[in-house]
C-alpha cells in the first residue's frame, strides 16, 4: 500500500536524524513546499567546522541540564534551525511550507521557522517546550501531532 505524504516525510526526517551528531537527541527536518517538493534538509549537530558534540562532549550532559531547559548552552543547532540557515544561504524560499520534524519544536526554531515563513510544522515526539507551541499559535503557525494524521485518506 502506498503511503501518505506525510508519512513519506516523516519517514525521510527519520533517515535525515541518522546524520545527527548530537549525544542527547537525534533530530532529524524535512522542509516541504505546498507543491509536496523538498526545499531542504537538516539535523541537529555542530556547527560547519567544529568539532562534533561526540568529540567535544556535551556541556548540557555535563551540567546535568534537562532536556527542554537552558538551551543556549548547547554545541549543536536544531535540525529546524539548521533547514531555515541553509534555505536562507542558498536562496531557497520557505514561505509557506510545511516542515516535518522527528520532535515537537522549541522555542528558539519556532522563531526561526516563523520568520522563514513555515506554515505548518508535522512533528513526532514530544519535547518539553510549552512556549514554543503559545508562540507558534500566536503566530498562525500550524502544530500537528504525527500521530494525528497517520492513517488519514492522502490527497
Amino acid at each position: 500500500m502506498r503511503c501518505s505524504w506525510e508519512e513519506y516525510f516523516m519517514q525521510i526526517a527519520h533517515v535525515v536524524a541518522t546524520r545527527s551528531t548530537c549525544s542527547r537527541r537525534q533530530v532529524g527536518a524535512v522542509a516541504v513546499s505546498p507543491e509536496n517538493r523538498i526545499l531542504g534538509t537538516g539535523y541537529n549537530g555542530a556547527l560547519p567546522g567544529t568539532p562534533h558534540c561526540e568529540i567535544a562532549g556535551c556541556l548540557r550532559q555535563q551540567l546535568n541540564i534537562p532536556s527542554g531547559q537552558r538551551q543556549e548552552i548547547c554545541r549543536a543547532q536544531h535540525a529546524e534551525a539548521n533547514v531555515c540557515n541553509f534555505a536562507a544561504r542558498y536562496g531557497v524560499p520557505l514561505d509557506g511550507a510545511t516542515m516535518y520534524v522527528t520532535a515537537q519544536p522549541c522555542t528558539t526554531c519556532v522563531k526561526a521557522m516563523v520568520t522563514s515563513g513555515i506554515k505548518k510544522v508535522i512533528f513526532d515526539s514530544d519535547y518539553p517546550d510549552e512556549l514554543a507551541c503559545k508562540l507558534a499559535k500566536e503566530a498562525g503557525m500550524e502544530l500537528v501531532r504525527f500521530s494525528d494524521l497517520v492513517g488519514k485518506a492522502d490527497a
